[in-house]
């Protein structure tokens, strides 16, 4: 029989070998056993089934040909909660986690804290913006929009889950909301130039949506689109919150000053170093 020590030691050499990293092997390890990292851990010598082991030297090397680890779980923690993903929508990423502090703190010091306020998160894929910020701040009604309706299930689905009561539209960017207005819209909207889509790992490319990824010939069409449209659903005081690409901080900053000239704009570097998030209160 093989122990979690062993079954660890070949996954990691295989992964290693594939270029891979190592570490997925006891992510998929912790899967298949049903066990958090310190229960796995505390159980090295511990010998593992047939049909598990199998079952995760098959998850191992699929990962190895590519396909993300979330995919084989089916799920990918966010803030403490499990999002189910799947090919339909973008795996939630650790940086996006510093969006919702960056908007957490925001919230609190420069919107009415004793009113019910409105949200909205554009694109919003898994949900993983619109259920967190529903569940971490309670004054907020949330509403998230997606062009694609295989999207939206999926984000219903972990609202459900997490119990996050939020109100999913489906509709191009901001079409679904005119009409209405918000104290806070947010967005991680697509912005990998097109001809970047290439040099991406075949983990991401190939088996994420290109629809969550590609942003236009310089990355910026959906910020182009979102700050023309969002003066008209912006209530005073406000506050639009982007994801960013690396790079893109200054332009993405100036198309918010031109759509809210009074607005106080702030790119905001991520625990990379990289300019990662834009905030604009207005």
């Amino acid at each position: 029989m093989t122990t979690v020590f062993e079954a660890l030691k070949w996954a990691s050499l295989f992964l290693t070998d594939a270029d891979r990293d190592e570490n997925a092997g006891e992510w998929l390890l912790r899967h298949h056993l049903q066990m958090n990292r310190s229960s796995l851990l505390a159980n090295f010598r511990m010998e593992v089934s047939g049909d598990i082991l199998e079952a995760f030297q098959s998850d191992v090397k699929k990962h190895s040909e590519g396909v993300p680890v979330q995919h084989l779980t089916g799920y990918e923690e966010f803030y403490g909660r499990k999002f189910e993903v799947n090919k339909e929508v973008l795996i939630p990423r650790p940086e996006t986690e510093e969006l919702i502090e960056g908007l957490k703190k925001r919230v609190q010091s420069h919107l009415p804290e004793d009113k019910p306020l409105a949200a909205a998160d554009i694109g919003t894929g898994s949900g993983a913006i619109a259920i967190t910020l529903a569940l971490e701040l309670k004054n907020l009604t949330v509403t998230g929009t997606d062009i694609a309706e295989q999207s939206l299930e999926v984000a219903a689905r972990n609202a459900a889950a997490n119990g996050a009561d939020v109100q999913f539209l489906h509709g191009d960017l901001l079409e679904p909301l005119f009409g209405q207005t918000f104290d806070l819209i947010v967005s991680n909207p697509p912005y990998i130039p097109d001809e970047d889509i290439v040099k991406l790992s075949e983990v991401v490319k190939d088996h994420e949506p290109v629809r969550a990824l590609a942003g236009g010939k310089d990355g910026l069409d959906f910020y182009r689109r979102l700050c023309a449209g969002m003066p008209a659903l912006m209530s005073k005081p406000g506050l639009a919150a982007f994801e960013i690409g690396a790079g893109q901080g200054e332009a993405v900053a100036d198309l918010l000053r031109k759509a809210f000239p009074e607005a106080k704009v702030e790119v905001v570097w991520d625990i990379n170093g990289k300019d990662r998030m834009v905030f604009a209160e207005i």
